[in-house]
């Protein structure tokens, strides 16, 4: 069923301020607190924050260096030996003449950098090692394969 009411448009027609209050009141942005996003930062803040506007903040591009493939993934050789646990259990390392053989390629690295310390003797085959990475894993009785 329609519901029949006046539109409040009708019901002030003639009242100058149609409902308002004082003619000052309603006059110009002022009574909004400034045009568009003016004071978005300040007094309008809980509104932003409230209505989840992403109008502030850095989104968007990424760095130079990742699009041109200048930076490479990488790892230390410290966090290699602390992952060790977990990538056996995951049987994604295999053992060979008593060393753990660890592909960091099919992690999604491609350089062993040399921070940290190695305390098993781990055959690492990657793209790239570091000099540091390469003495560290040698000297804990392992061997860096390049391939």
């Amino acid at each position: 069923m329609v519901v029949r009411r006046r539109r409040k448009v009708q019901k002030m027609r003639g009242s100058r301020t149609m409902g308002g209050g004082s003619v000052k009141k309603r006059r110009g942005a002022g009574h909004k607190g400034g045009r568009g996003m003016a004071g978005s930062h300040k007094h309008k803040w809980t509104t932003i924050v409230r209505s989840g506007i992403e109008y502030f903040g850095k989104r968007g591009f990424k760095s130079v260096a990742k699009k041109a493939g200048i930076v490479k993934p990488t790892i230390n050789v410290g966090e290699l030996d602390q992952l060790l646990d977990r990538l056996i259990e995951k049987e994604e390392v295999r053992r060979e003449d008593g060393k753990f053989v660890v592909e960091v390629d099919k992690l999604g690295v491609e350089k062993v950098l040399g921070r940290g310390r190695v305390t098993r003797a781990m055959k690492v085959v990657a793209k790239e090692f570091s000099k540091l990475a390469k003495e560290k894993i040698e000297g804990a009785g392992g061997e860096a394969v390049a391939g």
